[in-house]
């Protein structure tokens, strides 16, 4: 995802879509960056699941700070479960960080050729880790790979938004949400949709 596809998707979306489009508006541009750090996104993603932003936040600081910005695999398996415990991770989540650096460390997961792998592939690949679900690979290939055309079907904020924008009844399954991404023509920059839904309900902007 570069800047000429993110333009190309907001013209797409505004194009297709009054009310997201009323959203982009509001909201301004979208900054969907590509990331390269792999492993460290993933485990951001695992520490900050089912937290709110601000305990996220803290968490993921304590985590990262303890060491000095840049676990290793190696690093993370050293270290006492009961000392990442009072960093403030569930014990839940010091099994699965544990289990995405063992199997880094085994080449299970392996980053190598990334780029070239279906979402579905990826999506296969990156669930044997325990604790990492579609939601988590979602958010993965949204935010650190770029891909365009991700809709996130699983995720809380994504189906509060449509709700409250396309005034459903109440929140979208996944199927009644694909139908709303082909209905509004959100096709292919579903991550573009996706992102102007999530500011839409960060902006407190509904329609």
């Amino acid at each position: 995802m570069n800047s000429i596809e993110i333009e190309n998707g907001i013209r797409h979306i505004y194009s297709n879509d009054k009310k997201l489009a009323r959203i982009i508006d509001a909201a301004g541009d979208c900054t969907i960056r590509p990331k390269k750090d792999y492993y460290h996104s993933l485990l951001r993603s695992i520490v900050g699941q089912q937290l709110s932003t601000i305990a996220a936040g803290a968490i993921k600081k304590r985590f990262f700070d303890y060491f000095d910005s840049k676990p290793l695999p190696q690093d993370i398996l050293k270290v006492p479960d009961k000392k990442l415990r009072n960093l403030g991770l569930s014990w839940a989540k010091i099994k699965y960080v544990k289990d995405l650096s063992e199997k880094m460390l085994t080449n299970e997961i392996n980053f190598k050729g990334l780029n070239k792998m279906t979402d579905e592939k990826i999506i296969a690949e990156f669930t044997k880790v325990k604790g990492i679900g579609n939601w988590t690979v979602h958010m993965f290939l949204i935010f650190t790979l770029g891909r365009l055309n991700v809709l996130p079907t699983s995720d809380l904020g994504i189906r509060k938004a449509a709700k409250l924008n396309y005034n459903l009844r109440k929140p979208p399954d996944e199927k009644r949400l694909k139908m709303l991404s082909k209905e509004n023509g959100w096709e292919p920059y579903n991550s573009i949709a996706s992102w102007y839904l999530w500011k839409s309900i960060d902006m407190k902007i509904t329609l």
